[in-house]
């Protein structure tokens, strides 16, 4: 957005930083006229890195001649800002800062007690607890002496250690429930069949990859497909295209999948959940917000529109082409990206009759569509050419078992086929 000689006052945005979750427009803290840029475009910066300097105004008759401005980092500004603040006061940085204290001395070295227990020369104290509860402890593989005892004196009963070992358990289970980054296989030397180029994963690529990664590591993916017969939706979708077009929207699929889904979340809260394995608990959540997933130029963004179940299909289809555009635009910002409780991802504009989208964790299911066409379908005794719509669900199957999934997503198929369910179940 600048080069060497443009002019530039205080608050213009002079560069686009790009992040994990969007672009943001970074302005000038100073003004004046460009003398060098630092960085190029696509270059990773760190934080207080100088990004370019600028040449103070001209000067007067009766001033030297400025040395040119830098636009400093926070950190070398507070540099500044202290030596500037210990000069009026007349001391030097000596006298400002007191000298360093003396480390203290290392103690003396002593035996490990891990070794100890190895050579065999440990000395440990004697632990108030009865020959059978020594008995269980052994037979469970505890050691008495790390057992806290609950009875007079500290002394240890069979309850103790068995809350002991239970402790032992739940912290080995949250541990392992953590996802761990398994190591790449090593690549092979492609140059040697012909020429190659390498280009970074940056910003919301990157962050993609890493999401997605946690995601099929974390969660046992399952995915259900079906069919809606969206011949009589389609046919209410062109009747209320005008009324969406004048609130700013689009009357699209995804817009009304948007109505059916918060209204099969509320009959069906389990897939409007979370699972927290640390504290063995299921979060259901008591608001609605959905996120949609929008194909950019840089990758894959999921702006999350909220309380959508207090929203009719209208409001909700100009809401979905206000986020849609600032997405393609790189003008959303990381709060309109997160509070997501489901997703809905649509590839139907390019085609597929089906795929196994990947759920959004910590979300426990996505829905997918695919595009539509006009199948034969027995109806009355004889085949109709009607407009089938294929839907794909992928669900969490820690959470959600296959008989839920599959009414789940009959439910929004048949909500899909017959408009009217809306109004008469909300």
């Amino acid at each position: 957005m600048i080069s060497p000689g443009t002019k530039v006052s205080e608050g213009q945005p002079v560069m686009e930083l790009e992040t994990d979750k969007a672009v943001v427009e970074v302005p000038s803290s100073v003004t004046g006229v460009v003398k060098e840029v630092r960085v190029k475009e696509g270059e990773k910066v760190k934080v207080g890195q100088v990004i370019f300097t600028l040449e103070s105004g001209a000067a007067g008759p009766e001033r030297a001649r400025p040395e040119p401005v830098e636009h400093v980092s926070g950190q070398h500004g507070a540099q500044l800002a202290f030596r500037a603040a210990i000069a009026a006061e007349g001391k030097t940085e000596e006298q400002a800062l007191p000298p360093d204290q003396p480390q203290p001395t290392p103690p003396a070295f002593s035996m490990p007690a891990q070794l100890g227990k190895v050579a065999g020369t440990e000395h440990r104290e004697p632990v108030p607890a009865a020959p059978h509860v020594r008995r269980v402890a052994r037979e469970l593989g505890i050691d008495i002496h790390n057992v806290k005892g609950s009875g007079p004196g500290g002394r240890i009963s069979e309850d103790d250690v068995k809350a002991h070992t239970k402790n032992l358990l739940a912290a080995s289970v949250g541990a392992a429930a953590r996802p761990t980054r398994l190591a790449e296989p090593e690549l092979p030397d492609f140059t040697k069949w012909g020429k190659v180029e390498r280009v970074s994963i940056r910003g919301v690529r990157r962050k993609t990859a890493e999401h997605l990664s946690q995601a099929w590591n974390t969660i046992p993916h399952v995915t259900q497909n079906d069919k809606a017969d969206i011949t009589e939706l389609e046919q209410l979708r062109a009747r209320f295209a005008p009324k969406a077009a004048e609130a700013g929207g689009k009357m699209t699929v995804t817009a009304i999948a948007l109505r059916v889904c918060a209204s099969a979340l509320k009959i069906f809260p389990q897939f409007n959940a979370s699972i927290d394995l640390s504290k063995e608990e299921i979060i259901y959540k008591q608001y609605i917000n959905i996120g949609v997933a929008v194909d950019t130029d840089r990758g894959l963004l999921v702006p999350v529109i909220r309380d959508v179940d207090k929203k009719n299909i209208v409001e909700l289809a100009a809401e979905l082409t206000q986020l849609s555009k600032k997405a393609r635009d790189k003008k959303l910002t990381p709060a309109e990206m997160e509070g997501g409780t489901f997703t809905i991802t649509n590839l139907g504009g390019i085609g597929g009759t089906g795929f196994s989208p990947i759920v959004n964790h910590p979300e426990v299911a996505i829905l997918g569509l695919s595009r539509s066409s006009i199948e034969p379908v027995w109806i009355n005794d004889k085949f109709e050419p009607r407009q089938v719509l294929p839907v794909s669900l992928s669900y969490d199957h820690r959470l959600i078992d296959g008989a839920d999934a599959a009414r789940f997503l009959r439910w929004i198929a048949e909500a899909f086929e017959q408009p009217f369910l809306l109004s008469v179940q909300g």
